[in-house]
């Protein structure tokens, strides 16, 4: 049989790298050794790279680039100028690029540092907010008697398109000294942006007013913090080491004159040299080399190569053996399927997938590590806030709106595949222009998103501008499915929900939900297709078109009925009274389609069955829950299964409850499967400890 080509291609590569890899260590470390000199910030290490430091001797979003002796550093997808950088402290002074020659640029981004080593230096840094496409603020100023804390108007050309702006030292949202018409009048403007500036500059802006001293205050930039393993680069550098990043592992690393450690040069406590050579040179064997660059996969060989010559011939052809056992096993494995990894039913991003009919997006995992795109909204903002992508932009992301690329299609639009100019990929939801409340809906999720940051809810990337050729949502992208499809849909024979999992998502659903609720938030539209699942099976509930934001105080509010059949509370259909107890009823059914696999209508089951919540219900009256339990959970055979499974019906059974003073709160339904899941645990741990018992009492 012929060896697969990646063995093959791999051991071609290994062989013709080992002659030059004699000196990998000593040339890494020199590399390290350089320092980055650019205008005024001279003499930089770690955790910063660029220019003729690589990027193993820094840490992951630190490039400096040098341009005409200016330093500069992108940041989550916003260029700033680096105007003093102080590595004892971990400060950093930077000014946003766009905002240094005008006060108007073309695109309007927030600042944004969320998922970045980096943070506000709140001893030394305010914000104050920009807002653009306003109405003349004499106009203001006659209506409103608070006033104090905006400028005398500017005017602006962005896209040779003349606009007003001014700009807001306080956050309008947190203040209550603003009136109604001044509140009005802001959320009126078009767009609003967020910038960091130098507190000692907030006290000019105010007495002043003038867009000049804007100018000047932006221009003077503001701090951040970072975080990136200072401490341990502090050992390293103590120890004669030079402080790097494993590019495979994502780990530390210190380089020495003899090897590579993870924390310094030093000796053991035994006096023996920390032997990780050896680990480093193995940790990189299961990864895909799709994901390996030519260099980075380079230097690692050399490293082996070299740390073999130095501890001998014999040791060398083990680690050269171990290293082809360890390539034939991972070519092996890539070719046989495995439980927790995609296959042929599972959604791939691009084109090799079919469409999708479920009714939500397929959202994507974050990853941190990215650059851009993951924008911030303001807090409390309605129209402004929400980073504004172009058509252009997204209609190349998409290909054109590709049909191959096509996610799914539900109520409100259609779901497409996209990957964003930063090698991003993203759900771009396209609203139906048929739905004459698209508006409305698009709104709605702008308003919504700023107010939950959830790992367990969705995250908003962006929109098009309201003067878009299209109405644009830009979701991030989840790769596997939804709840519905690995019930009952097309992945459903992937045998991938054991109970472990569904009650696992249970709990993060309830999460979400509760969640939601204490933000004043109502889903309105709670169902398995709304709820997403990434590669490890962590839920990500989405969907926020049908969502009210619910006044202080009050126990409901008064609207139509909205949502999908089967799912929507009898009361809020009956009563039009909407309130946070209609998404608990909807969970419920939630709920019972985890137990039974089973949608939550189904015409082709008997005409009392219909219903889902109904068939459930009637089953624990009449104490057959066996009947609606999915057969693939041995609900029969197992007594700890039996239990847990029962418990969640009864408290499925709660949620349904026809009046919505009888349902438990979306925090006590949490708390009771929190319950439910920790005594899973205690279960599993005991048998496992049974196990072992056995073991013990055979041998």
């Amino acid at each position: 049989m012929m060896p697969p080509p990646c063995f093959i291609s791999i051991l071609t590569m290994i062989l013709s790298l080992a002659p030059k890899s004699m000196s990998a260590n000593d040339e890494t470390a020199s590399s390290c050794s350089a320092r980055i000199h650019c205008g005024d910030i001279q003499d930089i290490g770690y955790p910063f790279w660029g220019l003729d430091r690589p990027e193993s001797c820094g840490y992951p979003g630190f490039r400096l680039n040098c341009n005409d002796d200016n330093p500069e550093i992108t940041i989550m997808s916003a260029t700033y100028r680096v105007l003093h950088i102080n590595t004892s402290s971990q400060l950093l002074q930077v000014a946003r690029m766009d905002y240094t020659e005008s006060i108007c640029p073309t695109y309007l981004l927030n600042s944004s540092f969320n998922s970045t080593p980096f943070a506000y230096n709140r001893e030394s840094t305010l914000d104050i907010w920009l807002f653009y496409g306003c109405q003349p603020l004499t106009d203001v100023q006659n209506n409103s008697t608070s006033t104090q804390g905006i400028s005398s108007q500017f005017e602006c050309t962005i896209n040779e398109t003349n606009i007003i702006g001014y700009y807001l030292t306080r956050n309008v949202s947190e203040t209550s000294s603003f009136d109604t018409v001044l509140r009005n009048t802001l959320g009126s403007c078009n767009y609003s942006v967020s910038i960091p500036v130098m507190s000692s500059e907030v006290p000019s802006l105010e007495e002043t007013g003038s867009s000049d001293f804007l100018e000047e205050a932006l221009s003077l930039g503001f701090e951040l913090r970072w975080s990136a393993n200072d401490s341990t680069c502090k050992s390293c550098e103590d120890s004669g080491g030079q402080c790097g990043h494993d590019l495979i592992t994502a780990e530390f690393i210190c380089y020495c004159s003899d090897g590579s450690y993870p924390r310094d040069c030093r000796l053991t406590p035994q006096g023996e040299k920390k032997n990780v050579g050896l680990r480093v040179g193995i940790t990189w064997l299961p990864l895909s080399p799709s994901v390996v660059s030519a260099n980075v996969f380079s230097e690692k060989l050399n490293f082996l190569f070299a740390l073999s010559s130095s501890l001998g011939l014999g040791i060398t052809g083990a680690v050269i053996a171990g290293i082809l056992i360890g390539i034939g096993i991972f070519c092996f494995k890539r070719r046989q399927p495995a439980a927790g990894v995609k296959n042929k039913y599972l959604p791939t991003p691009p084109s090799s997938t079919g469409r999708s009919t479920t009714s939500t997006t397929h959202l994507s995992q974050t990853i941190p590590s990215y650059p851009t795109s993951n924008y911030d909204i303001e807090k409390e903002s309605t129209y402004f806030g929400t980073h504004v992508f172009s058509y252009q932009e997204l209609e190349e992301a998409t290909d054109n709106f590709n049909p191959a690329k096509q996610l799914g299609e539900g109520g409100f639009g259609t779901v497409y595949y996209g990957m964003l100019n930063d090698g991003r990929e993203v759900a771009v939801k396209r609203l139906y222009k048929t739905n004459f409340k698209r508006v409305d809906q698009y709104m709605n999720e702008i308003e919504i998103f700023p107010r939950i940051r959830h790992p367990n809810l969705v995250t908003l990337y962006g929109c098009t501008s309201k003067r878009s050729t299209e109405l644009l949502l830009v979701y991030e992208y989840i790769p596997n499915g939804t709840v519905a499809d690995h019930l009952y849909g097309k992945l459903s024979n992937s045998g991938f929900l054991t109970w472990p999992i569904r009650l696992s998502i249970a709990v993060e659903t309830a999460n979400a939900l509760a969640h939601l609720h204490a933000s004043d938030i109502i889903h309105r539209d709670v169902k398995t297709a709304n709820i997403l699942l990434d590669n490890s099976f962590k839920v990500k509930v989405a969907d926020f078109g049908l969502s009210r934001l619910f006044p202080n105080g009050v126990t409901h509010v008064s609207t139509a009925p909205q949502g999908t059949p089967g799912y929507v509370d009898p009361e809020y259909f009956q009563c039009y009274q909407l309130s946070e107890k209609s998404d608990v009823y909807s969970y419920g059914v939630v709920l019972f389609e985890l137990i039974s696999a089973k949608q939550a209508v189904d015409t082709s089951r008997h005409r009392d069955d219909i219903n889902l919540a109904n068939m459930g219900m009637s089953r624990i009256r009449n104490h057959a829950l066996h009947e609606l339990v999915d057969p693939s959970l041995r609900f029969e055979n197992d007594y700890a299964m039996k239990k847990m499974v029962t418990a969640v019906a009864e408290l499925a059974s709660r949620c349904l409850q026809q009046e919505r003073n009888m349902r438990p709160s979306m925090e006590q339904v949490l708390q009771t499967l929190i319950g439910i899941q920790g005594e899973q645990i205690g279960l599993q741990k005991a048998e496992k400890e049974n196990v072992r018992c056995r073991r013990q009492e055979i041998s």
